[in-house]
């Protein structure tokens, strides 16, 4: 029998786990764009620590090992930021990082600051990336070229009110 993938808030006993996993997961974004000094690989525990303090960190957990995570927080402008979304590349393709991007959105919701939008932004070749933010309802907003080789393509997600109920 199978374990279940659980989705929860990370705790700072997990840091180091997500840290390699960070590590783990964009090696690919990193041949991709033939860059190496990608933030994600170059993050130290301390600054992961830190974002750990600040903003809501969601991770999925199968057993006690750490397969995905994802990042967010709530901006001055009511933006919901979405980042570093990593699923272990052996748990891709199973729906796992839509289940993360949700989790995060619902998390973010709740915040003490109110959100109007989700916005989040990923490299131009970075195509799995793109069509898993359309199917869970992203819109390309703007394309920025940070060189030659790299874009970054923000997406953006209006949050859904939900209908008053009528009485």
């Amino acid at each position: 029998m199978g374990m279940s993938v659980i989705i929860s808030v990370a705790t700072e006993d997990d840091t180091e786990q997500i840290l390699k996993l960070q590590y783990l997961g964009y090696q690919s974004e990193a041949e991709l764009y033939g860059d190496w000094s990608i933030d994600p690989l170059t993050q130290t525990l301390e600054e992961l620590r830190a974002e750990l303090a600040g903003r809501h960190v969601l991770v999925a957990r199968l057993g006690d090992e750490v397969v995905g995570a994802v990042r967010g927080w709530v901006d001055e402008d009511g933006v919901g930021r979405i980042n570093r979304l990593v699923v272990h590349p052996r748990m891709q393709r199973h729906g796992l990082g839509g289940r993360l991007l949700s989790a995060v959105e619902d998390r973010l919701r709740e915040d003490v600051r109110p959100v109007h939008a989700f916005r989040l932004f990923t490299g131009h070749r970075s195509l799995g990336n793109l069509r898993l933010y359309a199917r869970q309802g992203y819109r390309q907003t703007e394309v920025k070229a940070v060189s030659r080789d790299l874009s970054f393509v923000t997406l953006e997600k209006p949050v859904e009110v939900p209908l008053a109920t009528a009485v």
